[in-house]
């Protein structure tokens, strides 16, 4: 195989900010996997707050790439465990080289990916749209501005219900809450039964990963289903996460790519928890690996292309929340980016 990438800054429509900071760009690196006359393409989003950045997935890619373009692939499963033995400390990277692995495979097998799992391409759950934290105006104005099934609300401060309210107020559709681990556990014993009048149907991550004990009492009084999210990182914690939580969000960037996220999926239904899919703002690229899972899971958060000002291909289309697959082979993408940026 031979090994290409390109590293990019992708800006927001709007600043996007949740209750660990806010960001006008998204760091993005794209790997392509060159075999015979196919290419396979991954993404692997840049997260601060996981210490992850360009220069460290481009220099961990680098010190590998030998190793990686001599192996002999024949099939994305071994190959991701070669990945996982090669830079176990690198699961973003891991995930952007495993989907560009399954993409090849794939397009070798001349199937769109879902159907190498048995899926039919009908669309899974529709996904909701984002609205990061701000003023409650501006926040109403990015509603207004996205007409939508169903919306994630991002909340960590003293104005979370005022600003619910003021946006309940304009519209009748369900709305997700996600705190990003921002409540303390009073907080979120105060604020629950209010989110719950207010239409919400879900809460992701309410207290910081490390509130073991408190998470379980609140997983016994809460009237709303609570959704692990930086307390689930990898496969290890899925068990975990069965004691505390009613269901997890699963990131295919952080827990190290397709191969390891269908395995938690199949996990997380024989504990009974409800699953979602989730996305760290990723470009059609890595959005599309996540929408050929999607019909395996319960929820579907993969707006990345839709909150991103400047997308780097095509493939995936949204329709009032609905995704539409492309019936191409493998991921179905058609990367725009490889003039430039090329390393």
């Amino acid at each position: 195989m031979q090994v290409r990438y390109w590293a990019h800054e992708l800006p927001f429509r709007h600043p996007f900010t949740i209750s660990k900071g806010t960001k006008t760009h998204q760091p993005t690196l794209v790997v392509e996997l060159q075999s015979g006359n196919r290419c396979g393409y991954g993404e692997a989003p840049a997260i601060s707050y996981y210490q992850v950045s360009l220069e460290s997935l481009v220099d961990t890619l680098e010190k590998n790439r030998t190793s990686i373009e001599r192996f002999v692939f024949t099939d994305p499963e071994r190959f991701w465990h070669f990945l996982h033995h090669l830079i176990p400390a690198h699961p973003f990277l891991i995930c952007a080289l495993d989907m560009a692995g399954w993409d090849l495979y794939a397009q070798g097998k001349g199937v769109p990916l879902y159907k190498l799992w048995g899926g039919t391409g009908l669309s899974g759950p529709v996904t909701d749209f984002t609205i990061g934290m701000d003023t409650p105006d501006r926040m109403l104005q990015k509603m207004l501005e996205r007409p939508w099934p169903i919306y994630k609300i991002k909340v960590g401060s003293s104005e979370d219900i005022p600003t619910l309210e003021l946006l309940r107020a304009n519209t009748t559709v369900p709305f997700r809450v996600d705190a990003n681990a921002g409540w303390d556990y009073d907080t979120a014993l105060q604020i629950i039964p209010q989110l719950k009048a207010l239409g919400v149907e879900l809460i992701e991550q309410p207290l910081p990963k490390e509130s073991v004990e408190e998470m379980k009492l609140l997983k016994a009084v809460s009237s709303l289903p609570l959704i692990a999210d930086e307390s689930c990182v990898s496969e290890k914690d899925v068990s975990v996460c069965a004691t505390n939580f009613d269901g997890i969000n699963i990131k295919l960037t952080k827990c190290g790519g397709i191969t390891p996220a269908r395995r938690m999926i199949e996990q997380a239904r024989s504990l009974g928890l409800k699953i979602m899919l989730g996305s760290m703002n990723e470009s059609t690229i890595g959005s599309a690996a996540i929408g050929h899972l999607s019909e395996w899971v319960d929820y579907l958060d993969m707006d990345g292309p839709l909150l991103l000002a400047e997308d780097l291909s095509s493939g995936l289309t949204y329709q009032d929340g609905v995704i539409g697959l492309p019936d191409q082979t493998g991921l179905g993408v058609v990367y725009r980016g490889v003039q430039k940026n090329e390393r």
